[in-house]
């Protein structure tokens, strides 16, 4: 989950010298500092490659912006025929994210893995459809209502798109990569299969085509345990990330055997710090101690989480035995 951010003075400086979130992500000298901020400074097993999912429609040709108090707004809709589908300026567009992978990678120890990610088709149409964030994602599920057809080519442009974004970080030296489907919580159980596990399943595929052997991390935030099962069973990830939410008891049991789990420690415990985030934490390790597992976030890291707070849990992890 997001490891820089602005709970690191060293986050917030470079921020400062950018001038927006934007800048920062679609400048490789940025994005390439904040990438490396926290692996200096709690030594990490892994780092994320500063960047957002939202650079997928802005290589479609969606207009996207970042504004303060607000978060991502994007350009009205103009429909699919609207996208832009040439590859080449695709990568024209993204450019600094791949040079900004190619040169995390070259500066990280041998032994620091580099996760490259993507948002997932369902999560991306939401956002393109409604122009933001949104609590319910009416947009995309009335145009998903309205049109199943038109929605479907939407969504499997936005699997073609999104793998190819992927292999692209892949070839610039990612190790693993991970898919957000941030807003894949509270849909009925057709809806879920059509929207998230189906474009998952086409975007790994897509990958596995060129990159087989690359790790894929999957991540249906809130879905319910029906749905993390038939994700874990159907989407073809290797491993699955499990939100605050979800019970990482049931997880290990019911997931465990097949994939490789991560998550999900409450970031509002890495907030409180103390003897709660201790046993937070140990709950975690204890649930997962029999199956292939990587600590993380159940969500990303919260802008007022004390430093201190991330050392002191990743000593407690590294402690565990």
């Amino acid at each position: 989950m997001r490891q820089a951010g602005r709970y690191l003075p060293e986050y917030k400086t470079a921020r400062a010298k950018a001038g927006s979130f934007w800048t920062m992500c679609m400048t490789p000298d940025f994005a390439v500092e904040v990438t490396l901020q926290p692996i200096r400074r709690f030594d990490l097993d892994a780092a994320i490659i500063f960047s957002d999912i939202l650079v997928v429609p802005f290589a479609l040709g969606q207009g996207v912006r970042f504004e303060d108090g607000r978060g991502p707004v994007l350009d009205r809709f103009a429909g699919i025929d609207a996208l832009v589908r040439d590859e080449e300026n695709w990568r024209l567009k993204l450019a600094p994210v791949y040079e900004a992978v190619r040169r995390t990678r070259a500066s990280l120890d041998p032994d620091k893995a580099l996760i490259g990610f993507a948002g997932a088709p369902w999560t991306l149409a939401a956002y393109m459809l409604e122009g933001s964030g949104s609590p319910d994602q009416r947009a995309a599920k009335l145009a998903a209502y309205d049109n199943p057809k038109q929605f479907s080519d939407l969504l499997n442009l936005l699997a073609d798109t999104v793998a190819w974004h992927l292999i692209r970080q892949i070839e610039a030296g990612a190790d693993a990569v991970q898919i957000f489907d941030s807003w894949a919580g509270g849909l009925p159980e057709k809806p879920f299969a059509e929207w998230v596990v189906a474009p998952n399943k086409r975007v790994v595929t897509g990958v596995r085509k060129v990159f087989p052997d690359t790790p894929i991390i999957g991540f249906p935030r809130a879905a319910s345990e029906t749905g993390y099962r038939r994700f874990a069973k159907e989407a073809g990830v290797d491993a699955v990330s499990i939100d605050t939410a979800t019970s990482m008891a049931w997880a290990a049991g019911a997931l465990g055997k097949d994939v490789v789990l991560q998550g999900n420690l409450d970031p509002i415990a890495l907030i409180a710090g103390g003897r709660a985030l201790d046993e937070a934490t140990d709950r975690i390790l204890e649930e997962t101690r029999d199956v292939p597992f990587i600590f993380n976030l159940g969500h990303g890291i919260l802008p007022e989480t004390p430093p201190q707070n991330v050392a002191q849990l990743v000593a407690r992890v590294r402690s565990f035995a």
